[in-house]
């Protein structure tokens, strides 16, 4: 080839090139902002409409294990048995997804959730069981009896729809049965997209729903030990570790997934967070769980990992003294206000009298408080937020019980009362 030939044919080609970067000048920008080949490859058609129009879940997909092993995006949104489904964009796809989306690849995980208290006895203590199927109800009851075939919780009610749907059911939703016969969603702990193991391991994830005065395990573990550790220990840490080979070395300090579902060191996976708990700390007066024997052995043996026995044995048994000193606070005090509704000194209504509040706070509060603190490591939340707390309403309750018998006499002994109503049941945390 001689040099005009070469001139031509190089020519030619820039000149290609250069009008191609015109044309391409003149796109819009949304246009030119095309996924990365890899990205491409693995999601297929929908990053190219997502990458424009909600960036941030392709950037989270980007990063997650899924994206890694090659999942894309119809894996998961396909409508599967049970699913409404919704025409978009040329693609048939699920108009929700559900926990039941992600048993197709995990599904020991779903079936381990499915008979934890995080799924149907959860929804049940807001809502009661309306919204379960008769299959669903049934499968609940088997494993969790009288917990989710209840009433709905009587203050929610009170306190209006607003507040249910707005406040306990974005916790609670984490059961919420689904029309597909599944419970709840597995994002409220891994997320949208990113499917992360590591923001499940986080305590702040937890804390999310088991944070505040009824339930302040975060607040808990913030103050204990374990939280101070891990506070200062993160950044070295390894929290994306691979689950069923998780160590010391990744994981030296426990977050609440590694006491509750993780298995450190060969111990067994989880995703039944109450499989190592051994009491109802969340009950008015806290009762023996069925597996009392076997969740206690299992929590004591990951301890083990950092702590001698003796060690362990002796936080139990103080431990178990802080609930045995709880109950017996909470049903004397309890038994204050039912005799007082027994007697005609109060109505059959629920919370329309102040007492009826001191009474909740008693037990729904502080109690658990206590008791929480005890098996967690938080002094503090033992004695000020907890003990001390009952003692002041315990004084309230007594002294505005001495008022209204004395303000005015008793009901005749023969005369119609009205029936006793119990306190309100216990949220299911």
């Amino acid at each position: 080839m001689n040099f005009k030939s070469v001139f031509l044919a190089v020519f030619a080609g820039t000149a290609l090139i250069v009008a191609a970067l015109l044309v391409n000048a003149r796109r819009p920008a949304v246009e030119r902002n095309e996924p990365t080949p890899a990205l491409a490859e693995a999601t297929g058609k929908c990053a190219e409409c997502h990458r424009r129009e909600t960036s941030a879940i392709v950037v989270e997909y980007e990063q997650s294990r899924h994206a890694q092993k090659g999942v894309n995006c119809l894996d998961c949104h396909h409508a599967i048995e049970g699913q409404p489904s919704v025409e978009h964009k040329g693609f048939v796809i699920a108009r929700a997804l559900t926990s039941k989306n992600c048993a197709q690849c995990h599904a020991t995980e779903y079936d381990q959730f499915a008979r934890s208290r995080h799924a149907a006895p959860s929804w049940a203590s807001v809502n009661g069981p309306k919204d379960f199927s008769p299959d669903q109800l049934a499968f609940g009851e088997r494993y969790h009896p009288t917990w989710v075939n209840r009433a709905p919780m009587s203050i929610g009610a009170l306190e209006g729809a607003s507040a249910v749907t707005s406040g306990c059911n974005a916790c609670h939703a984490i059961g919420k049965p689904n029309a597909d016969g599944s419970f709840g969603t597995c994002t409220n702990c891994h997320s949208r997209h990113l499917s992360s193991v590591e923001l499940a391991r986080e305590p702040a994830t937890c804390g999310q729903c088991h944070m505040g005065p009824d339930h302040s395990q975060l607040e808990i573990y913030g103050e204990s030990k374990h939280g101070a550790l891990f506070a200062a220990q993160r950044p070295h840490m390894n929290l994306r570790a691979d689950p069923k080979r998780l160590t010391t070395v990744d994981m030296p300090v426990p977050t609440c997934a590694t006491c509750h579902m993780s298995g450190l060191e060969g111990m067994k996976v989880t995703h039944d967070t109450t499989e190592r708990l051994s009491w109802f700390l969340f009950a008015p007066v806290s009762t023996k769980r069925p597996g009392y024997e076997r969740g206690q052995t299992d929590m004591k043996e990951l301890c083990l990992k950092c702590h001698t026995r003796p060690r362990i044995d002796e936080f139990y048994v103080r431990a178990e003294d802080v609930v045995v000193a709880t109950n017996n606070k909470v049903k004397a005090t309890t038994a204050v206000v039912a005799t007082l509704r027994k007697d005609g000194f109060l109505t059959p209504q629920p919370f329309d009298e102040s007492i009826e509040f001191d009474e909740f706070d008693l037990w729904h509060y502080y109690g658990r408080t206590a008791k929480h603190g005890a098996f967690m490591g938080g002094a503090d939340f033992v004695q000020w937020h907890g003990n001390y707390e009952l003692l002041r309403n315990q004084v309230a309750i007594d002294e505005e019980a001495a008022r209204l018998r004395a303000s005015r006499v008793a009901p005749d002994a023969g005369a119609a009362r009205p029936a006793p109503i119990a306190p309100p049941a216990p949220t299911a945390r």
